[in-house]
């Protein structure tokens, strides 16, 4: 069962929890009030109810987690969102990433390969509020061509190579955030496509993600 109860508790605890990560070095103001506005706890099932709030990721099913609050405002902030941006997310797992970031007045088009965790994505009675993101189940390395070009893309799980296809899909001065590498932890990467189609690549903080993976589960 997940909880459907906003509380004072809960807000208390979502206030604490920004403190948190701002004291961790998340200064954009725009991605501390959406994780503050975002009831972490709707995503979760209702036993972890008093640990929503902790710092950390958690396990939602199929080898999949909900991120850790840190991790998801890190990857916000190096994209650098400005308003009605057009935004790729690749797995949505939870979809509180995705909520996160129509918080901030994007647009979202977001990916899950797993068709049980899409599946429940459109049973949650509160993702209905939020009409700027749109959920597709499939393949993340294909992205969305249809849909393309976007403005940021953000990839919520473990990539071994950059994935060409999802470039191509990127706007000319748009920005992808990408945690790169196969083993047990990534490097933040940022790629900024410009102008001229050149890549510009910059690195930061190491992360550890579930990998990334081809094609579509179909398990249901």
């Amino acid at each position: 069962m997940r909880p459907t109860e906003d509380t004072y508790r809960h807000k208390g605890l979502r206030k604490k929890l920004v403190q948190g990560i701002h004291a961790k070095g998340i200064t954009d103001d725009r991605v501390l009030d959406a994780v503050l506005e975002v009831p972490r706890h709707f995503f979760l099932d209702s036993a972890f109810d008093e640990k929503a709030y902790e710092d950390r990721a958690f396990p939602i099913g199929e080898g999949q987690t909900i991120s850790q609050p840190y991790t998801v405002a890190y990857q916000s902030q190096l994209l650098e969102i400005k308003p009605f941006d057009k935004v790729l997310e690749i797995g949505t797992g939870s979809a509180y990433q995705a909520v996160v970031l129509a918080e901030m007045g994007v647009q979202v088009y977001t990916i899950e390969r797993q068709k049980k965790l899409f599946e429940s994505n459109k049973q949650f009675p509160f993702l209905k509020k939020y009409n700027s993101i749109k959920f597709f189940y499939g393949d993340g390395y294909e992205g969305l061509p249809t849909y393309a070009p976007f403005d940021k893309i953000i990839i919520t799980a473990a990539a071994p190579e950059i994935p060409q296809k999802l470039i191509e899909q990127l706007k000319p001065g748009g920005m992808m955030v990408i945690p790169l590498g196969a083993g047990d932890l990534q490097q933040m990467l940022r790629i900024t496509k410009l102008e001229n189609g050149s890549l510009k690549e910059e690195m930061f903080d190491h992360f550890s993600f579930v990998p990334m993976l081809g094609g579509k589960s179909h398990e249901s």
